[in-house]
């Protein structure tokens, strides 16, 4: 059984810091493809960060320069660690692992942590 489960999330005021982790089991963690999302109310789920096998980032034009994304494949964790919070980073962050492998895509989700940015 696949589970990803994230935590860290809260309230923060603007200008603060969080540190969202998602740890894995039941999957090979470190052939994965890990990434976060976010989905605040009404907006669609957005992608926010990927971090692929080989340790290559990319992120949302949004985030750039204040959050960053890495892995640690001993711990089967990923983090996303976010500064300079805005209130426009409200939303619910979720835990993304996918891959492709002899033409199926595996593709995992977690339950959400909820990040407030206000003050």
């Amino acid at each position: 059984q696949v589970q990803l489960v994230e935590s860290g999330g809260g309230l923060v005021q603007p200008g603060g810091s969080l540190r969202l982790s998602c740890t894995a089991s039941g999957i090979i963690f470190r052939i994965y493809t890990m990434a976060w999302y976010r989905q605040a109310p009404g907006k669609q789920r957005e992608l926010v960060a990927t971090i692929t096998t080989s340790g290559s980032t990319n992120y949302a034009d949004s985030v750039k320069g204040r959050f960053t994304i890495n892995r640690d494949n001993a711990k089967n964790t990923e983090y996303l660690q976010m500064n300079n919070l805005k209130p426009e980073d409200t939303a619910v962050y979720y835990c993304n692992a996918r891959k492709t492998m002899l033409s199926v895509d595996y593709d995992y989700w977690g339950q959400g942590t909820q990040v407030t940015v206000s003050s």
